[in-house]
């Protein structure tokens, strides 16, 4: 949760470098950001800043509402239900399209999500998905359930993960979701991100 100035400049800090966002802009990318501007990286943004004044109280009750009328219509044009305080810092959203998360799930930090995940309870349980860091999920994927994934663990396209996984470094495939691969490098490494 971020609860100061400095912690929210570390969330956006390491959003900027899982998406793989420069960190100086010559004059070329400050046009192309100008005219093209980069909508995911807007998001998070929005999100870091809506979670920083609601968590502050009080304090800025009109940057609050401020913030949270533009997340909401950004929300909303992306196609993203993601909750405030759900996700650690170093999120990284790959594309756009309809993503789906319980306000009840905990997303560990360095997570990369893709397009047509949807994370969420189960049958009236309000307990969701507790996932670990550094893991990977996969376009279409479902989580759901009162269940825990571990670190480092990379969760294939259109798998359904319905059982806790408590072994870090493998590969989760199938539906229902079973364990495909061991000793895998978590998706970071392969990709060569610099966190």
């Amino acid at each position: 949760m971020i609860k100061s100035r400095k912690e929210l400049q570390y969330y956006l800090q390491q959003d900027k470098l899982a998406l793989g966002i420069p960190k100086s802009k010559g004059l070329f990318q400050k046009l192309k950001s100008l005219f093209f501007p980069n909508e995911i990286w807007k998001f998070e943004r929005l999100l870091r800043y809506v979670e920083y004044y609601s968590n502050k109280g009080m304090g800025g009750v009109f940057f609050l509402m401020f913030y949270r009328y533009r997340f909401h219509r950004h929300s909303v044009r992306l196609g993203f239900t993601i909750p405030i305080n759900v996700c650690a810092e170093g999120l990284s959203i790959a594309h756009y399209g309809s993503i789906v998360i319980s306000q009840n799930a905990k997303i560990g930090k360095n997570c990369r999500i893709h397009t047509g995940v949807n994370i969420g309870a189960s049958g009236g349980n309000s307990e969701a998905p507790q996932i670990g860091d550094n893991c990977y999920i996969g376009p279409g994927a479902i989580l759901f359930g009162n269940i825990s994934i571990a670190n480092n663990v990379t969760i294939g396209a259109n798998a359904t993960v319905n059982k806790s996984c408590n072994t870090e470094n493998c590969v989760l495939a199938g539906s229902p979701a079973t364990i495909v691969k061991e000793d895998v490098e978590n998706w970071l490494k392969m990709n060569k991100v610099q966190m």
